[in-house]
């Protein structure tokens, strides 16, 4: 599904991954990541796919609230698991979202 952003400017994290073999928990930490993420207060929504390469991006009104979704306990247990086992490598990119458009 196509996240439904508000006018811009507003902010996108842009997480690209390769994951290792197996699952390990990894599916139930992504999708419960996912529901805590949309809680977090300057979220806007988030689009994700996954056919070999992983690529996830999430929509925020503000670096700030960018800044808090890193800090936030449960997703920092997260991340810590993905570097120990779930991703062979991983890029985090923070863009500012100046310009869109669709039909």
């Amino acid at each position: 599904m196509i996240a439904k952003t508000p006018e811009p400017p507003y902010y996108a994290v842009i997480f690209t991954s390769l994951r290792t073999e197996g699952d390990e928990g990894y599916s139930a930490m992504a999708d419960a990541m996912a529901e805590l993420a949309i809680e977090q207060p300057g979220y806007l929504g988030i689009e994700s796919a996954r056919d070999g390469l992983g690529i996830t991006v999430s929509y925020w009104e503000s670096l700030e609230a960018i800044k808090n979704w890193k800090e936030n306990m449960k997703h920092r247990a997260a991340q810590k698991l993905g570097r120990e086992k779930w991703y062979s490598s991983f890029k985090t990119r923070i863009c500012k979202v100046e310009r869109d458009y669709g039909m």
